[in-house]
């Protein structure tokens, strides 16, 4: 059994990821938003890269739509809603099809398009999300853990998240026969330095303190609450739902 992570999906060869199960993981924001909207009541969650390309799938589409995304933190310019949890109302996103475009997160995603399943992790949802990847696990032998990262570099946050993942799906007692890549023992070893405490560790992470900065402290505090909701959607057909 094998498990392998990967600090940016920049890089990563298609044959590390297809077909094999992938929890992709942002802390900070993307995934946590994505399980905070489909927890409201969004009917989707489509991941973009450019600008442009969102505008064009939102065009495209005919349910109720909703253009949402950031770049440097902030919400794009003329989009409904940025890459905030806590945008991701009942009210402002039930029934709706978000198109969304960010930094770093929705990247990611594409990037692990060729992935079966596709897993959108977080800590707001680590509990199940373990439990559905567990079971994947098991039936493939091997798993990836796919990071966001930061700008195409390593993130502290996502590095942690993903090590949590990793800990949390080694089977009890497999530790010495099971195969880590590198990547996969520096984010075990994460944990073994902060802990179980999510917010200690991504607290430290430079995103979050640029978010701090640019008044989204409360963003940080809600991607630190574990275990917030019992659902985990999956990236399928170029869209994210709860199925």
């Amino acid at each position: 059994m094998r498990i392998s992570v990967h600090f940016t999906p920049l890089g990563v060869p298609d044959a590390d990821i297809g077909g094999k199960p992938v929890v992709v993981v942002d802390i900070l924001r993307a995934t946590t938003t994505i399980v905070a909207a489909l927890a409201n009541g969004a009917r989707a969650v489509v991941p973009a890269g450019a600008t442009d390309e969102a505008i064009r799938i939102a065009q495209n589409l005919k349910d109720d739509v909703l253009l949402a995304g950031e770049r440097k933190g902030e919400r794009i310019s003329g989009f409904a809603l940025g890459n905030s949890p806590l945008e991701m109302t009942r009210e402002t996103v039930a029934g709706k099809t978000l198109v969304m475009s960010t930094t770093n997160g929705t990247l990611a995603i594409q990037a692990a398009a060729s992935g079966n399943p596709v897993f959108i992790g977080s800590a707001t949802n680590f509990s199940a999300a373990v439990e559905r990847a567990r079971d994947a696990f098991a039936a493939a032998g091997e798993i990836v853990v796919l990071c966001a990262g930061r700008e195409r570099g390593f993130a502290l946050e996502d590095a942690y998240a993903a090590g949590r993942f990793a800990h949390a799906l080694i089977p009890e007692g497999m530790r010495r026969r099971l195969q880590l890549n590198d990547a996969a023992v520096a984010a075990l070893e994460l944990v073994k330095r902060y802990g179980e405490r999510w917010k200690r560790a991504i607290s430290a992470s430079a995103a979050a303190r640029e978010l701090g900065a640019k008044g989204f402290k409360e963003d940080v505090r809600a991607a630190t609450a574990s275990d917030c909701y019992d659902l985990v959607p999956v990236y399928a057909n170029r869209q994210v739902t709860v199925r």
